[in-house]
């Protein structure tokens, strides 16, 4: 069993910066393929960006490539989503999320935190 939290959500303004935080229990954090997703209001949830285990492989959506970075610091648990230049479209709920495979689609992580707000003011 795997709990994950996130944190680092805010407002921002546009063309800001913010980094979000995915932390995890468990021992075996490595072992997960960590994704990031978001949700915006009346909207279906979309992936962002994902990590392999050991953090040697990243994959970005198309639209946030160049804009937001993922890494991993496997000591601490802990996954990050670097976010520049953000955007008012960006404005969503942000979860992170973990899988033993890396091609996984949406449905088949088998964990899921709660969720941080990122809103970006125009």
């Amino acid at each position: 069993q795997v709990q994950l939290v996130e944190s680092g959500g805010g407002l921002v303004q546009a063309g800001g910066s913010l980094r979000l935080s995915c932390t995890a229990s468990g021992r075996t954090f490595g072992i997960y393929t960590i994704g990031w997703f978001r949700q915006a209001p009346g909207k279906e949830r979309e992936f962002v960006s994902r990590i392999s285990g050991m953090g040697l492989s990243t994959y970005y959506a198309d639209s946030v490539k160049g804009r937001f970075t993922i890494s991993r610091d496997n000591a601490k648990n802990t996954v990050y989503l670097q976010m520049n230049s953000l955007k008012p479209e960006d404005t969503a709920v942000y979860h992170c999320a973990a899988s033993t495979s890396w091609r996984s689609t949406m449905r088949e992580y088998d964990y899921w935190g709660q969720g941080t707000q990122v809103t970006v003011s125009s």
